[in-house]
């Protein structure tokens, strides 16, 4: 055989396995498993702040980095279902936005790195040892949510002191419920406030719940944090608005919408360090060296437009402390 045509031969051959080489390089790429309570739709501004974490480590989905997705729909009963079937696609790193999906993924392998973002005590559901030394195969950020019902409760109590009933909105299925409702009812306690705790894990049930408020003539409404309930953010503001029922959230997007108030962690800044945490271990680190981050980033947001449409008068010591106030 003549040497030109066993370059081109030579040539051929290689040019036909650049396909096979490439999907053989694509199937390297280190696959993190999202394991989302809520939808697509509704989980989209975490999972935009998770891939900001991920770039500042180095990451981009597609480029050096996979993620596989898996969405409960507000169903946390299929959460172990689903975070089993990313143990079994053997994924490098699970990322679990969301108390229950931290505990069905702690409960689905003991291996796989799994990085939480979660507004729970997570030493108290067991995810971790301590948040220094977190030990095992599970770190991640705690949100705070689990140490501010109190001061929820309290400002918007002195938004509303002279409402004779408070309402604490909270999702049954949500592993936090129970905690969330005792630090409610301490907090009203502590300011002899009666309160009504009303629940709902569906879309009926939530339409259920503002029905009992209003027969029961609750003055206002607090909302625990919790994935399903913040999916359903419109929803609870068009209910809150048509029975005129002041109300407050963990989320600034409540506000946003049209609710009266929100104080809670920044969402967005906390998902961004989980991102940040599944790329350092994706580089190498352990989870049990990783400390727990705390968020301490808390906002409080005020919409004006929603005060005056109430005929409420936010009191001047709330608005001097708010980080952004809607007009």
């Amino acid at each position: 055989m003549r040497r030109r045509e066993f370059l081109t031969l030579l040539g051929g051959a290689s040019a036909a396995a650049w396909p096979i080489a490439a999907r053989a390089q694509q199937a390297a790429l280190p696959v993190i498993g999202f394991l989302g309570g809520a939808t697509s739709e509704a989980d989209a501004f975490r999972v935009a702040a998770f891939r900001q974490g991920l770039s500042e480590i180095g990451y981009a989905e597609g480029r050096n980095v996979k993620l596989e997705y898996r969405w409960a729909e507000g169903q946390y009963d299929r959460l172990p279902a689903l975070a089993a079937d990313l143990v079994s696609q053997r994924v490098a790193v699970i990322a679990a936005p969301l108390l229950p999906a931290a505990l069905a993924a702690k409960s689905a392998t003991t291996t796989i790195p799994i990085v939480f973002a979660t507004g729970a005590d997570p030493v108290r559901y067991g995810l971790v040892a301590s948040f220094n030394r977190p030990g095992g195969n599970i770190t991640g950020i705690s949100l705070l949510f689990n140490v501010i019902v109190k001061k929820q409760f309290e400002m918007l109590w002195e938004t509303v002191s002279t409402a004779g009933l408070i309402g604490v909105l909270v999702n049954p299925a949500n592993s936090n419920a129970a905690s969330d409702t005792q630090d409610a009812q301490a907090a009203a306690q502590a300011l002899g406030q009666r309160t009504i705790v009303v629940r709902a894990s569906t879309q009926s049930e939530i339409e259920t719940a503002f029905g009992t408020l209003v027969e029961q003539q609750a003055g206002a409404l607090l909302v625990a944090a919790d994935v399903f309930l913040h999916s359903q953010i419109d929803k609870l503001v068009d209910l809150a608005a048509r029975r005129k029922l002041p109300m407050l959230c963990s989320w600034r997007e409540c506000v946003i919408a049209g609710g009266l108030m929100s104080y809670g962690a920044n969402l967005a800044d906390g998902y961004r360090w989980e991102g940040v945490y599944a790329g350092r271990i994706l580089k190498g680190e352990k989870p049990a060296d990783l400390p727990v981050q705390q968020s301490v980033k808390l906002d409080l947001v005020i919409n004006l437009k929603t005060a005056k449409a109430l005929s409420l008068a936010v009191p001047p010591s709330l608005l001097a402390r708010a980080d952004e106030v809607i007009e």
